[in-house]
């Protein structure tokens, strides 16, 4: 029988304890049935008795890498029969390294963050970091006041994962900040020239706020990517970025209709001048960005080919 997992990762002190904490106060996660926390590292704060009868929750911990094994986990399934399972990680464990049993299954994974931290993390852990913000589906960035670069720590984490919620706290509660001010680019102005590292910022904040670019003419050097499921007059002009480290690299690239398609060569280099809408495209499964070329001229490669997103984000 299928159990459903929900993985807390982040480094001590990041906030762990205290959102799961949080999650077993709160009525939609109530049910009669047992709840198994596994917590692999103790933190200053503690689920408290009363809570753990309230919420049935039954507490256990493993704080050794080497005893979070599958058969490990399996017995404490076995010892306490619980209907889900809450694990709260521990942030100096590679998360690469992580096996559960057969039948645990993740229903969701989140990663919590604390923002005074982050630069030390991301510039002395970047491979561990990486790990635990790939497959998480939300990212809490905590303790946010006076945290100038937020901006900054967004574009690093969008880099790693493009898909995750990112989520801002500060001690008045989540953060909505539109960043307009961290774009290295004017958006009052109609065409956007995009330098090498206005592309990848673009990139990241298009996902968030396609509406900044739905006006705008775009201006951009890329390498030309013709897939050969694509439809007939469209191709992918994109950079490729280093999102992590030089083994972790993505093209980041939207599909762009364009008549001149099959006079493009793979891989060559071409200046782009395009616009954008948002539309239906089974390619997106569902609605996404698809750029509309004006022009596109063959050019030189950037003197640096590859977009670099592990710089220091202070």
């Amino acid at each position: 029988m299928k159990k459903s997992v929900y993985m807390i990762n982040g480094f001590l002190e990041s906030g762990k304890t205290e959102f799961i904490r949080y999650t077993l106060q709160q009525p939609y996660f109530q049910i009669p049935e047992k709840t198994l926390l596994i917590q692999c590292e103790e933190g200053e704060i503690e689920i408290d008795e009363k809570l753990r009868k309230q919420s049935r929750t039954v507490v256990e911990v493993i704080e050794d890498e080497e005893d979070f094994t599958p058969d490990a986990l399996s017995y404490l399934e076995k010892k306490h029969k619980p209907e889900r399972i809450i694990i709260e990680y521990n942030g100096m464990w590679n998360f690469r390294n992580m096996q559960l049993p057969d039948n645990w299954e993740i229903e969701q994974q989140i990663t919590t963050i604390n923002a005074a931290t982050f630069p030390m993390y991301f510039t002395n852990m970047k491979s561990l970091l990486a790990e635990m913000l790939r497959g998480s589906e939300m990212i809490i960035f905590n303790r946010c006041d006076g945290v100038k670069e937020l901006g900054t720590y967004k574009r690093n984490v969008k880099a790693i994962n493009q898909s995750a919620e990112i989520i801002f706290e500060d001690s008045n509660g989540e953060i909505n900040e539109i960043m307009e001010e961290d774009l290295p680019y004017d958006l009052k102005k109609d065409t956007l020239e995009l330098t090498d590292f206005g592309y990848g910022i673009w990139y990241m904040d298009m996902f968030d706020h396609p509406d900044r670019y739905l006006d705008k003419t775009l201006v951009f050097t890329a390498t030309v990517l013709k897939p050969h499921n694509f439809p007939k007059g469209y191709f992918v002009p994109g950079r490729m970025a280093m999102t992590c480290c030089a083994e972790d690299m993505a093209f980041l690239g939207f599909m762009c209709a364009y008549d001149g398609v099959d006079a493009l060569k793979e891989k060559e280099w071409v200046k782009v001048r395009c616009t954008l809408t948002m539309e239906e495209r089974p390619e997106y499964r569902g609605k996404g960005p698809v750029l509309h070329a004006i022009s596109v001229e063959a050019t030189k490669p950037p003197k640096k080919e590859i977009i670099d997103f592990t710089e220091d984000p202070a």
